[in-house]
């Protein structure tokens, strides 16, 4: 079955390990609904509080920073900073930009989102 873009899903943020922010990249975490689209990583928009960001979404397993098989759904806002743990955004993928990769180090993973938030910039501009 094709994934028709845009998907929009709601959420309250919630925590998840923090590993995004040790290298700068931090992310909003809600649960991941239970009609899952294509897992992978998303152009996507973030409403927070009334405005529209870009951002960068991965929903699926997280082979390269965590060995359990728990699906997450975790956006990494672009030009945004501020807590938003508690409070319920709105995430429309807007473009599937890549499958799920196993990288081999954080660091790794840091290149790889640089690729995809520059990738969906250009898609969101």
């Amino acid at each position: 079955m094709a994934n028709l873009l845009p998907l929009t899903y709601a959420g309250v943020v919630i925590h998840g390990k923090g590993l995004g922010r040790t290298v700068g990249m931090p992310t909003a975490n809600i649960a991941p609904p239970e009609c899952l689209p294509l897992l992978g990583v998303y152009a996507s928009r973030v409403l927070v509080d009334n405005h529209w960001y870009a951002g960068v979404t991965n929903i699926g397993y997280r082979p390269s920073v965590d060995k359990r098989k728990e699906v997450s759904f975790e956006t990494h806002i672009l030009d945004f900073s501020g807590d938003l743990y508690g409070m319920v955004i709105t995430v429309r993928l807007c473009a599937f930009l890549r499958p799920t990769l196993q990288l081999h180090s954080l660091h790794a993973v840091k290149a790889q989102v640089l690729q995809d938030i520059q990738m969906a910039r250009q898609l969101l501009a």
